[in-house]
């Protein structure tokens, strides 16, 4: 008999794992969370939050995303993202980015009711944790995970108190491994790997100074320092992060990994940002210094039988383009739901196969991305002249060359422009935030063609109601004169129906379903003099339905199928389909 008993244990309380506790809670399932560690994140690793992971954060209530706002740095000053040879140097070149372009912002005012900004890990993390555990997760801090033991009706863990040194076991249906990078619990479930892990080193030095003077100016979260020869040598890139503005900061400086660990002491931590600032003379204090590891790998597979693994257990890769909380959080919203469905009795265990073949994909996608923005650094170095020698003379000889005035050197000026340019597709890349597309068993698209993209897929988002996309952002007004996104219509744990003033017939299939199969159901009629108005026209424009059509939307925002007029049988339509996904 095990000591514990609990729907679902959750390993880990990190993005992934909080945010997984918090939305099961939500949907009144019993938890239980445990971290190895007496607190959470102490160091504000992961901080660039996208409009995706707000989405998530505004189902969970409003509350939720007002205290995001509170803390987060607005995006508004995230976007001069610059490079320069020191932060009170010389700058080499700036570029508008995280949606602050004004086409860039356009297209995100357009995309979403929330706005991308920058919550540090060491608040994104407590305000999760804090949702979760006041909504009924039970927690338990300096608690390992030593193993586990699944069968076909549930799983028994072993687990560690690590105050005590007892072990103890939590007997769960399902278990959820958020146990990050070094996952134990995907080892042990032996899934398959694909890339590697340990391509680079890299340490991490916060940092308290204010150098308000040489940035408010040029608000960002990245500055982007070049010094050939610089400390360790070889080009000398270091990037220096905003914290918090202005005055508290982290420096990530690369380190050969072949010439193992670097001794990285106060000292020596002190210099690099003295360095990188150029200003031997101001205040600093240094707090925390750390290496790590630039890792290229994902899971191929997420899952096996009643254990699913997130986040940065199946993601591994560089911080580049911010996507690793992100994308964490979100694989949460895909499986809870499920796990919730399925633990009410709302749907088969088919439903779960689904989280590998809607996660997995993502995986691949975000690690692939990541670790190629890194060599997309390489057209500025060759722009700069900095690949054309190991000296670092001749390396600032050629630097400085780009001021002269000759054809060579005009040639050289257009070549870092672009170059910079061309780093959009890290620092501003929308579409690989929010293009998502599922295809599997949990979608039905009836055999209708996925729309291919009019534009770059990476750097636009578009909006669809192609069964798999994430369901269109359109502002519709209620009584009262209250607005809401379609967005805020859906999610919060049920499936919903959308339709027109000539779908009526649906709604009352949705109800009669909705008794039929035990499952809740949300149906919203939009149009003139309706439950929700459409005054702008942009639901009408986005729906690709007629006004008798439907669109039917997951709990996680995702189109589940849609008819683009009314059927002659809607109630079997929508028990044939929903009896599909939930694999009943």
């Amino acid at each position: 008999m095990a000591d514990i008993q609990t729907d679902v244990l959750i390993i880990g309380t990190g993005p992934a794992g909080s945010a997984t506790a918090a939305l099961l809670s939500s949907y009144g399932i019993e938890n239980m969370a445990i971290n190895r560690y007496r607190w959470l994140a102490n160091t504000p690793r992961a901080h660039i939050t996208n409009q995706r992971t707000m989405e998530v954060l505004r189902d969970l209530g409003r509350e939720v995303e007002a205290e995001a706002y509170l803390h987060c740095s607005p995006q508004e000053i995230m976007g001069e993202n610059v490079f320069c040879t020191a932060i009170a140097g010389e700058e080499l070149g700036r570029l508008k980015t995280w949606g602050t372009h004004p086409t860039s912002k356009a297209e995100h005012l357009l995309s979403s009711p929330t706005e991308m900004n920058d919550l540090p890990q060491t608040f994104m993390e407590p305000l999760l944790f804090k949702t979760a555990c006041s909504r009924g997760t039970q927690a338990r801090m300096s608690t390992e995970y030593v193993s586990h033991v699944q069968d076909a009706e549930g799983v028994t863990t072993t687990c560690r108190d690590r105050l005590t040194g007892k072990e103890f076991t939590v007997r769960s249906k399902y278990l959820v491994g958020a146990d990050g990078g070094n996952s134990l619990v995907a080892q042990h479930l032996d899934l398959p790997f694909e890339g590697k892990m340990g391509v680079a080193g890299s340490m991490n030095i916060i940092f308290k100074a204010d150098l308000s003077r040489y940035v408010a100016h040029r608000p960002s979260v990245l500055y982007w320092v070049l010094q050939p020869g610089s400390n360790v040598g070889g080009i000398g890139m270091g990037l220096v992060r905003m914290i918090r503005p202005w005055n508290e900061w982290l420096i990530n400086w690369g380190y050969d990994i072949t010439q193992g660990v670097p001794d990285v002491d106060n000292a020596f931590a002190e210099g690099v940002a003295r360095d990188l600032i150029g200003d031997p003379d101001i205040d600093i204090e240094v707090t925390s210094v750390s290496t790590w590891t630039v890792n290229n790998c994902y899971a191929a597979r997420a899952h096996k039988g009643r254990v699913f693994c997130m986040g940065d257990a199946i993601h591994r890769h560089p911080p580049s383009n911010g996507l690793g909380s992100n994308t964490s959080i979100q694989d949460g919203f895909n499986l809870a739901w499920k796990l919730a469905m399925v633990l009410k009795g709302q749907a088969g265990a088919g439903l779960l196969e689904t989280y590998t073949d809607e996660r997995a994909p993502v995986a691949k996608q975000i690690v692939t991305r990541a670790n190629q923005s890194i060599e997309e650094f390489g057209p500025i170095f060759g722009a700069l002249g900095l690949l054309d020698s190991i000296d670092p003379v001749k390396m600032q000889e050629n630097m400085d060359r780009r001021c002269d005035d000759n054809p060579t050197a005009e040639k050289q000026r257009a070549s870092l422009r672009e170059a910079i340019a061309f780093k959009v597709y890290e620092f501003d890349a929308h579409g690989v935030e929010m293009n998502h597309r599922y295809t599997s068993s949990a979608v039905a698209t009836d055999g209708q063609p996925e729309p291919g993209f009019t534009k770059d897929r990476e750097l636009h988002f578009e909006q669809t109601t192609w069964p798999g996309a994430r369901l269109p952002h359109a502002w519709v007004f209620g009584d009262g004169n209250k607005k809401a996104s379609t967005l805020d219509l859906c999610g919060h744990g049920k499936f919903t129906i959308l339709t027109g003033i000539g779908g009526k017939a649906w709604i009352d299939a949705a109800a009669a379903i909705s008794d039929e199969l035990g499952l809740p159901l949300t149906s919203h009629i939009i149009g003139p003099r309706q439950q929700w108005q459409d005054h702008y026209g942009d639901w009408a424009r986005a729906r690709e339905v007629d006004d008798a059509g439907v669109v039917l939307v997951r709990p996680d925002h995702h189109v589940a199928w849609r008819s683009k007029g009314m059927a002659a049988d809607p109630a079997g339509e929508l028990r044939r389909v929903l009896k599909t996904i939930l694999d009943r």
